[in-house]
C-alpha cells in the first residue's frame, strides 16, 4: 500500500517540473545580478530597455508598460522589485517551500510575460511559449503542492506548528482543502481557462488558429506621425512597432518629396550619423540615436525628430511626402501639409 501511495504522490511526480520552472525564474535573478549587471540603467543590456521592447503590441497591459518606460526612475524600481520577486519565487519553488503560494507567483509572472511579450519571437514564438507553459505549470503546482523531496514535506513530517494551521494547506503543500466532489470541476475549469488563454493569444499574436500566419518580430516597421514643416524646421514622431528585438532598425535615408516627386531635402547615412540630442527627443527608455553609419531605431523606441534646413523656409504651400528608408530597402511614408 505504501508503494501505491508514493507512486501516486502528485507532488513527487511533479518534481522535475518544479525544479525546472524554479530554475527558469531564479536564473533570471542570477543573470541580472551575479553573471552580469542588467539592472544598471547606464549599462548595455539594461533590463528596462528589454521591457520597453514589449510596448508596441502588448495585450491588455500596454498603458502600464508605457507609464513605466516614460518614467525611468519608477521603471528601475519596478525592474529591481520584479527581479527580486523572480529570485524568491524561483528559489522557493526549487526547494519546495510554500509551494502553492509560490505557484501563484509563477502563474502571475508567466501571465505578465505572455501579455507583455507573447508577440515577440523571431523563429519559435519564444516568449509566447514561455508564457503559456508558465501559466499551465503554475496551475499544476498549485494543485499538486510539493511531495517527498521538499521543505514543505520536511516541515510537515517534523510536525512544525505552522503546518497545523489551516492556511498552510493553501499556501504550502499537503492535501489541498477542496472537497472531492468539487475538485475535478476546479481542475477542469482551470485547465479550460488556460487552454482558452493559449488559443486566444496564439491567434491574436500570431494568427495561429485561422487566417494568415504572422510574426511581428521579423521585419522592422516604423510609424511616422505628427509631421510638420514650420519655418526652416521639419519635425515628426517616429515609433518602431515591429521587428527583431535584439538589434535596431538602421535608417539610412530621410527624404522630403514634393507632389512632382522631386526631392526637396535628403539626409543620407553620413548626415544621420551626425544627428545629436538636439535633433532627437526620446520619449521612452529605449532610445533612438545616431550610429556610425545610420540612425538606429530600437524596438519600442519613440522620438520626436527635428531637422533644420534653410531650404524648408522657401517651400511653397502644399502636400509633401516624408520618406524614411531602412537599410533592408523597406521604407515608410507620411504626408505633411505645409
Amino acid at each position: 500500500m505504501k508503494d501505491i501511495n508514493i507512486k501516486n504522490d502528485s507532488g513527487l511526480l511533479a518534481l522535475a517540473v518544479r525544479l525546472v520552472i524554479g530554475w527558469t525564474y531564479f536564473s533570471a535573478f542570477w543573470r541580472r545580478t551575479i553573471l552580469a549587471n542588467k539592472l544598471d540603467p547606464e549599462a548595455a543590456g539594461y533590463i528596462g530597455e528589454k521591457f520597453n521592447h514589449f510596448l508596441p503590441n502588448a495585450l491588455g497591459i500596454k498603458p502600464i508598460i508605457q507609464y513605466l518606460v516614460e518614467n525611468p526612475d519608477i521603471l528601475w524600481i519596478n525592474m529591481v522589485a520584479f527581479t527580486i520577486i523572480e529570485g524568491i519565487v524561483g528559489l522557493f519553488i526549487i526547494f519546495g517551500l510554500f509551494t502553492r503560494l509560490m505557484s501563484i507567483g509563477v502563474f502571475g509572472l508567466a501571465m505578465g510575460i505572455l501579455l507583455g511579450s507573447g508577440w515577440i519571437g523571431t523563429t519559435c514564438l519564444d516568449e509566447w511559449q514561455i508564457g503559456v507553459l508558465g501559466i499551465a505549470t503554475g496551475f499544476v503546482l498549485f494543485l499538486t503542492g510539493s511531495g517527498k523531496y521538499s521543505l514543505d514535506n520536511y516541515l510537515m513530517n517534523h510536525n512544525y506548528s505552522l503546518t497545523k494551521k489551516k492556511w498552510f494547506a493553501w499556501l504550502g503543500s499537503g492535501t489541498i482543502p477542496i472537497r472531492e466532489r468539487v475538485f475535478p470541476k476546479v481542475v477542469l475549469i482551470g485547465s479550460l481557462f488556460i487552454l482558452g488563454m493559449t488559443l486566444m493569444t496564439n491567434q491574436v499574436f500570431h494568427g495561429g488558429l485561422w487566417g494568415t500566419l504572422h510574426n511581428k518580430s521579423v521585419k522592422p516597421k516604423l510609424e511616422i506621425t505628427e509631421g510638420k514643416i514650420e519655418n526652416s524646421t521639419l519635425t515628426f514622431d517616429v515609433f518602431r512597432t515591429e521587428g527583431v528585438d535584439v538589434y535596431g532598425s538602421w535608417v539610412i535615408a530621410i527624404e522630403l518629396i514634393d507632389k512632382n516627386n522631386n526631392t526637396v531635402i535628403q539626409y543620407n547615412q553620413e548626415d544621420l550619423s551626425q544627428l545629436n540630442k538636439e535633433n532627437i527627443h526620446n520619449y521612452y527608455v529605449a532610445k533612438i540615436k545616431s550610429g556610425k553609419h545610420s540612425l538606429i531605431v530600437p524596438l519600442g523606441a519613440k522620438a520626436k525628430v527635428n531637422l533644420n534646413n534653410e531650404s524648408l523656409s522657401n517651400l511653397n504651400k502644399g502636400t509633401y511626402t516624408l520618406k524614411i528608408t531602412d537599410i533592408s530597402g523597406v521604407f515608410w511614408t507620411h504626408l505633411i501639409e505645409k
